[in-house]
């Protein structure tokens, strides 16, 4: 059974039905409403701030900033131009790129929201535009499994099925699971990855992977500036949601494991390749892989040796995942990944989630002093107990925890990272089903712009003019 949906109007109800949500339901969080200032005509007027909802200090909105702005570059530039190296499908790569962002930013926003309503509405401010990036970067790590072999409408289809599982998933982990993952390898690299996967399994196609899904010298030049841009904006999408001192580490750690794991890459590239040559599509995306890998363990104390080891092991994983995983997943497991988002996310996700783990299980107030309980939320003594009251003689805002011990939150991290890949998996094969209803692309039609796009005349084609008199 298929359906031939034209995209346009597809996108069009759909931002109709999004500006009819924001109408209702979507505020100024109080910091940004002129309406709660608290000088007015230069008199405090407390009357008029939500003690509820204001924040201590405004200006950290400020300072947040340039990190959210960061990850703003990441989303449009970095993963856009990352996934340029398609010879024929350049103008896709970044225009889809373009459109399914501005899609997921605005279904994410209202889908995040309903998880975190106030008074029945949702309060926009930068830490909710900065957690719609990563609910973006989900999705947009899904469409690389998917790149060059989906139809616009799939690609809009694809963004509304999967930020609301996101969203469960990720409240799922860290409400009551209790679960650390500062960077979102787990609930962000991880399950967008197998998410994407398993659409791709049951949309499998043995046409899939012809001479187009190549590269050429220009289409790999333009994806390494999308490289380059993820690669130098990593330790904000790693420490945007951190403050303090576990920010600060947040930016060692990613800084550390991405130059570590950058130069192994290179080595291990020209180790394996035959011609021992460097290999652009290890370059492209396996020198990333220390940024997801340390993700999870990125505000903690993991020292800057470990970030280094972080870094060599995830370079190492993710260039013989190319080399040796990919093609066994296509010919075997019938999981065709266009851009290997299996290899720079899935396993290197995975490998954090294991990482942050062990350094939960081994955390203790002897290497974090009281910020231990900061840091790890769930560990702080209960509510209404003496150790807390204790406790918050130094840390005036600390809220009570369960009380769990280093080994309890280890294995809260684990399975947060099991369950993660659960809905990941159920709801990619779910999308799958779904999109395979909406039409297949022929197979001349795979990884080509032309498809898609108004193209202008190639150079050394003859210019079709009218005839003049």
């Amino acid at each position: 059974m298929k359906f031939n949906h034209p995209h346009g109007v597809l996108a069009l109800v759909v931002q109709a039905v999004f500006f009819a949500l924001f109408c209702v339901f979507v505020r100024y969080h109080p910091d940004a409403n002129a309406r709660h200032h608290p000088l007015v005509n230069g008199t405090e007027h407390e009357e008029h701030l939500d003690h509820d909802y204001k924040s201590e200090d405004s200006a950290n909105h400020n300072k947040m900033y340039p990190m959210f702005q960061d990850v703003h570059v990441m989303i449009f530039i970095g993963f856009g131009f990352l996934m340029m190296f398609l010879k024929r499908y350049g103008l896709s790569a970044v225009g889809l790129n373009f459109m399914v962002a501005a899609l997921c930013l605005q279904w994410a926003i209202l889908v995040n929201g309903f998880f975190h309503l106030h008074d029945g509405l949702i309060l926009v401010d930068l830490n909710t535009l900065l957690g719609a990036d990563f609910t973006s970067a989900a999705v947009l790590i899904s469409f690389g499994a998917l790149i060059g072999k989906t139809t616009p409408t799939q690609l809009i289809l694809l963004t509304l099925l999967e930020v609301p599982i996101f969203a469960v998933n990720e409240v799922i982990g860290r409400r009551y699971f209790g679960a650390v993952d500062i960077g979102d390898s787990m609930f962000v690299h991880a399950f967008g990855a197998y998410f994407g996967l398993a659409a791709s399994l049951i949309m499998y196609r043995r046409d899939a992977s012809t001479e187009k899904e190549g590269s050429s010298h220009q289409s790999d030049m333009f994806a390494m500036i999308g490289t380059v841009f993820l690669w130098v904006y990593w330790p904000s999408f790693n420490g945007g949601a951190a403050s303090g001192d576990a920010q600060l580490r947040c930016i060692i750690n990613t800084y550390i494991s991405l130059i570590a794991c950058c130069f192994t890459t290179f080595a291990i590239s020209s180790i394996i390749n035959r011609e021992k040559k460097f290999d652009m599509v290890h370059i492209q995306n396996s020198t990333l892989a220390g940024g997801v890998a340390i993700g999870t363990a990125a505000d903690l104390m993991i020292h800057p040796w470990g970030a280094v080891l972080v870094g060599i092991l995830a370079a190492t994983l993710s260039v013989c995942g190319y080399v040796y995983i990919t093609p066994m997943m296509a010919s075997r497991l019938r999981i065709h990944d266009t851009c290997g988002v299996h290899n720079l996310h899935g396993m290197p996700g995975v490998f954090a989630g294991i990482v942050g783990a062990i350094l939960a299980a081994v955390a203790s107030e002897a290497t974090y002093g009281v910020s231990l309980y900061v840091v790890f939320p769930e560990r702080a003594p209960p509510e209404g107990s003496a150790a807390l009251a204790d406790l918050q003689k130094v840390l005036p805002d600390l809220a009570g925890g369960s009380g769990i011990s280093g080994t309890s939150q280890a294995l809260y991290q684990l399975l947060a990272l099991v369950v993660s890949i659960a809905f990941a998996v159920a709801g990619g094969i779910v999308a799958g089903f779904i999109l395979r209803l909406f039409g297949n692309l022929k197979t001349e039609e795979l990884y080509e712009d032309e498809k898609w796009w108004v193209m202008e005349e190639e150079e050394g084609e003859e210019e079709h003019r009218p005839a003049t008199a």
